[in-house]
């Protein structure tokens, strides 16, 4: 049974199961493509096998939720990245020079009393 590791991004969490085969990559039992919908996630997604060079060597199936496209994606690359590392644990440096070890901390920011927006303010009258 393979390990099942864990992508965060923002509010969007993958499980990523790896295993060695023949290089299908499918998305809550979805082509990667037709789910996402755009070329630079699934590109993205594709970023820690191109830099590892194990491209069409893993099978990964992966379970999204939570989040838009974009977190998914960036989830799934970090997963992906993650599960890479307990496959092969030489693959460390490669990818951690990438940055793709790292999560990314960034989430939209909260919102605060007495502002319009997360930072804008309602508009001064002096007079």
């Amino acid at each position: 049974m393979p390990d099942i590791l864990t992508g965060s991004r923002k509010t969007a969490t993958a499980k990523i199961m790896l295993t060695s085969g023949s290089g299908v990559l499918r998305v809550n039992n979805r082509d990667p493509l037709k789910y996402f919908g755009r070329q630079d996630l699934v590109d993205l997604v594709n970023l820690p096998l191109i830099t590892a060079g194990v491209k069409g060597t893993v099978d990964i199936k992966a379970r999204i939720s939570g989040g838009g496209i974009a977190g998914q994606a960036g989830a799934m690359c970090h997963g992906i990245a993650r599960a890479l590392v307990k496959f092969n644990p030489e693959l460390r440096p490669t990818l951690k020079s990438a940055g793709l070890l790292k999560r990314d901390p960034r989430k939209k920011e909260r919102c605060k009393y007495g502002l319009a927006k997360r930072r804008k303010r309602f508009q001064f009258s002096k007079r």
